[in-house]
């Protein structure tokens, strides 16, 4: 049901106060019989594809069914739009549904360019109005990012790494019996990374009688400002590694900026930015994993969502040292193609610029080095990509031009159509037997 008509009986409600008895009991009838419509009168939209994605024309079906005991005469309505907002396509058609009955429209967008593509559906009959948003996309694999990687983007990121193996990572662990199970321990870990600060995080390890077993390992990377816990989990032969990267959880102590401020931070010097610690951090969690002989170095996982799946991104593109890599809708891929976004994370970052008096073009060339996109043709690792097409903080347009720079062995997709910033059960699942197929366990 449109948002809007669930709050206007409540708008109604205070404006009629004034009113005399008779008024309000008319008023109060009137807004009655409209919810009444409201649940009486559905739409249900179905995309001729079941990701909602085609080779050239988009087609859809739209359904309204009429429980009540009145004809609905009106029309129903489709506008396409770029991601920007320039009108594609549209189009209007006169409908009549009988009372007690229902009926269906079958449009057809014309073809259009590769990309993804916003279109909303409206419905305006006797009893009922509403709006339905979704996205299409057009041939995706063939998107391209109109923006090039630095020429010096390898040469940075390997200098990165020889500053952090400069580092010595003294590793530390400590049991905190208080949170474990019966069946599995509970450690605090914590390491030196780039800059010589500590980040922390959690390793839980099943208990076993097996001398010298060594356990695949699960490590799941933080979205933005999460603070990660120790993950118990529910399989004996699995550890779990959580890591709370710098500014973030347990690695706050030198690094702790206001929840708004972290995607900014040192932006205007990328050698200095938070990221690039925060992405080096990761691969000191490699480093941990590799020394420790409970964990097999040769069955890593690596996984995240949002800022968690620019990590895990990020990370297969600077190391090949992880076997599985899941990254679910990653921010930050091709960027200047974000510009005109006015939400988060473009809106925080110009606000950076202007507050610092430095050009916004100064901030573009620095995340050049942090855009996934520039990561992704270095990628030599399993890549499982899930994106929402309703995704406004990754959109779709977006992540496909990372996962298109991808080399076509390593890569394979799972796109929802109905969802934004998240992914189903049915990404986890497949996550979980990927797993488990990938490294034997059974």
């Amino acid at each position: 049901m449109n948002k809007l008509k669930l709050i206007l009986p409540l708008i109604a409600c205070a404006a009629l106060m004034g009113m005399n008895n008779t008024t309000v009991t008319e008023k109060a009838s009137a807004y009655k019989s409209r919810i009444k419509a409201d649940e009486e009168i559905t739409t249900v939209l179905t995309a001729g594809s079941k990701d909602a994605i085609f080779t050239s024309r988009a087609s859809y079906s739209f359904s309204i069914k009429n429980a009540s005991d009145a004809v609905q005469t009106g029309k129903v309505s489709y506008v396409a739009t770029t991601p920007g907002g320039q009108v594609v396509a549209k189009e209007s058609r006169d409908v009549k549904v009988s009372k007690n009955s229902s009926s269906t429209y079958d449009f057809s967008v014309p073809g259009m360019k590769p990309g993804f593509y916003k279109i909303n559906f409206m419905v305006n009959v006797s009893d009922y109005d509403d709006t339905t948003r979704r996205v299409f996309g057009i041939r995706p694999e063939e998107i391209r990012s109109n923006h090039n990687r630095p020429a010096d983007f390898d040469s940075f990121w390997q200098s990165s790494k020889a500053e952090l193996a400069a580092v010595k990572p003294e590793f530390k662990m400590t049991e905190k019996p208080e949170l474990g199970r019966e069946d599995r321990k509970v450690y605090l870990i914590e390491m030196k990374s780039l800059g010589d600060i500590t980040v922390r995080g959690w390793l839980t390890i099943p208990k076993t009688n097996i001398k010298n077993k060594r356990f695949t390992t699960f490590l799941a990377l933080p979205g933005y400002q999460v603070d990660l816990k120790p993950m118990l989990g529910q399989d004996d032969d699995i550890a779990i590694m959580t890591l709370n990267v710098r500014g973030q959880g347990n690695s706050r102590d030198v690094i702790h900026p206001k929840r708004l401020d972290y995607i900014s931070l040192n932006v205007d010097d990328k050698n200095k930015y938070v990221l690039r610690g925060a992405i080096m951090d990761c691969v000191r969690a490699m480093d941990f994993i590799y020394s420790r002989p409970e964990l097999d170095p040769n069955r890593i996982e690596v996984s995240g969502g949002s800022m968690g799946g620019f990590l895990a991104s990020a990370l297969a593109g600077l190391d090949s040292r992880a076997k599985l890599i899941s990254a679910q809708n990653p921010i930050l891929s091709d960027i200047r193609n974000l510009t005109d976004q006015d939400d988060w994370p473009m809106y925080d970052l110009r606000k950076y610029a202007g507050e610092k008096g430095i050009k916004f073009d100064k901030v573009l060339d620095n995340l050049d080095y942090f855009d996934i996109k520039n990561f992704a043709q270095n990628i030599q690792t399993p890549i499982l990509v899930g994106i929402g097409l309703l995704d406004h903080l990754a959109p779709p347009n977006n992540e496909y031009a990372f996962y298109n720079n991808i080399p076509k062995k390593y890569k394979d997709i799972m796109v929802f159509k109905d969802l934004g910033h998240e992914v189903p059960m049915t990404y986890v699942l497949e996550e979980g037997h990927r797993m488990r197929d990938v490294f034997g366990l059974f």
